[in-house]
């Protein structure tokens, strides 16, 4: 079955500190923008809080991020299939917190097609947007750009470099999205520098579908990354 993709992305408003990711502790972070594309439309959709006279705020509000759900929400209403890069356990999950749209964020998130997700359902380990972009041959992130800085940099007030870079993620979420479909394959760039390959015989599955696939044998990791560090929002309070 052919899918309309919606490539999502959210860029945080709080600075997280140290060289490892390690946001939970630093919640909530906020967010200062964020952007959709749909496949068939040549720009993103962009969304970001407004002060007073228009300019970009410090970070969304309640209401500005409530009005992002709603607009995923009505747009997977009209045939598309949400699409992100650990949009799970990190963009549905904060947009369920800062919007306060919880159970509307818990139906986006196990509808969505989430490719690193299941990655991990099917290796056991996660791969990154930037990798799975190398190893296809596709443009990727603009160099020397991060999430981590994109806080960094809103706050100093150079809002179009970020804005630049959420909606050049999306763009390669996407590329990534059906490129590997159209071949049957993902394909990543490892550490090492060589490219690994992981077959996609159904193509790319929901969050609900991908829950569904048998446990990787994770026997040769010494730290395996359970599913339930991705789903414990959508149990939890």
């Amino acid at each position: 079955m052919s899918r309309k993709y919606l490539a999502f992305d959210i860029e945080t408003a709080k600075e997280v500190p140290g060289e490892e990711f390690d946001w939970k502790p630093h919640r909530p972070l906020g967010i200062c923008c964020a952007a959709a594309l749909p496949q068939d439309a040549k720009a993103p959709i962009m969304w970001h809080g407004k002060g007073p006279d228009g300019t970009p705020s410090g970070r969304m509000s309640q209401a500005e991020t409530g009005q992002v759900v709603q607009d995923l929400t009505r747009l997977v209403g009209q045939g598309y299939t949400l699409l992100t890069w650990n949009g799970l356990s990190f963009d549905l999950d904060i947009l369920a917190e800062e919007s306060g749209c919880i159970e509307d964020c818990k139906a986006l998130a196990l509808a969505q097609v989430d490719m690193m997700f299941q990655v991990v359902c099917e290796k056991g380990f996660p791969v990154g947007l930037e990798s799975a972009a190398k190893g296809l041959g596709l443009p990727g992130k603009p160099a020397g750009m991060s999430g981590e800085k994109a806080p960094i940099l809103w706050a100093r007030g150079q809002f179009q470099e970020v804005i630049d870079y959420v909606c050049q993620d999306v763009r390669v979420a996407l590329q990534v999205a059906v490129t590997c479909e159209r071949s049957k394959r993902f394909q990543w760039r490892t550490r090492k520098g060589t490219v690994s390959s992981m077959a996609l015989v159904k193509g790319w599955l929901t969050v609900g579908d991908a829950l569904k696939l048998p446990l990787p044998d994770t026997s040769w990791m010494s730290n395996p990354m359970p599913r339930s560090q991705f789903t414990e929002w959508l149990t939890g309070p």
